[in-house]
């Protein structure tokens, strides 16, 4: 008895048919029809009764079928637990961030990586975050680090790092008159943004273009410090995260009343990642502080 017969089998009970199974699993219908005969064969007994104008599985077949399908689904597991290991052991792992990261638990797992894996080829690059969910999406990195809004794509699966809201920076003295500010009204402002690309401006754009259209920023900083430096200086409003804005005493974190989507920080993989991303993944979390 042989898996091939056993797929072949599977097949043919699942389309109805001998024509459908041998295009379901790429072989001709005379090979599927000798392969099963030669089971029933070994078994014997038949398997299907073909006198009717469609095939029926008899007793026998009825009987058959879940072992054959659970002996399928066990070579399958056995292939992959094969796959896995040797992904640990001659695989590669291509990794991006965000640029200028400085995200200290992300170096440290790629260290507590490269110390268990050391055969793993890795790859390192930075890209502005937009570019990196798509790279993940479509398959030419394993993990990102990357900031994202509420609307990853379908099969992507995250880590949050940080999650918070984005904010108006302003000055520290002069905020004492207001606690917030309205999206409505930084529209008429000299706005200070990351470049298209980053999660916080991907973020706060997608906000306002559902609430009235795109907001068209009078500068464009390369960084957050930037940012703030611009923001200090009396160059208009910046937009960044709590968090950074908090980092700096000179400046403020206004909440802006319209803009309720959170900004986030993570790591991004598909949902079936291969072995080496699969143990980047855990070593990350323990990296992180975060249970596997």
């Amino acid at each position: 008895m042989e898996l091939r017969q056993l797929e072949y089998f599977v097949a043919v009970a699942n389309e109805g048919g001998f024509t459908a199974a041998a295009n379901r699993v790429h072989t001709t219908q005379p090979n599927i029809s000798a392969q099963i005969r030669g089971l029933e064969r070994e078994l014997g007994s038949a398997l299907f009764d073909r006198s009717g104008r469609t095939i029926r599985l008899t007793d026998a077949g009825v009987a058959a079928l879940p072992a054959a399908r659970a002996a399928l689904a066990a070579a399958e597991q056995v292939s992959r637990a094969v796959a896995d290991v040797d992904g640990l052991v001659r695989g590669s792992l291509s990794i991006g961030m965000v640029e200028g990261c400085t995200i200290a638990p992300l170096f440290v797992a790629l260290g507590d990586f490269r110390s268990a894996h050391p055969q793993i080829e890795l790859s390192l690059s930075e890209s502005p975050s937009t570019d990196l969910i798509t790279s993940v999406d479509d398959g030419r990195l394993d993990i990102a680090l990357a900031g994202y809004g509420d609307d990853l794509p379908a099969g992507i699966e995250s880590l949050t790092v940080i999650a918070e809201r984005v904010v108006a920076v302003v000055p520290a003295e002069t905020h004492s008159a207001r606690r917030t500010v309205d999206l409505s009204s930084l529209r008429r402002q000299s706005l200070i943004c990351l470049p298209v690309g980053a999660g916080i401006r991907a973020v706060f754009d997608a906000a306002a273009l559902a609430r009235g259209g795109p907001v068209r920023p009078a500068i464009e900083a390369s960084s957050p410090d930037a940012i703030i430096e611009l923001v200090c200086s009396g160059m208009g409003i910046g937009i960044l995260s709590e968090s950074i804005a908090a980092a700096d005493d000179r400046v403020v974190g206004l909440p802006i009343r319209g803009v309720d989507a959170t900004a986030h920080l993570g790591l991004l993989w598909r949902s079936q990642p291969s072995a080496a991303a699969s143990r980047f993944v855990t070593l990350a979390q323990a990296a992180f502080g975060m249970v596997p």
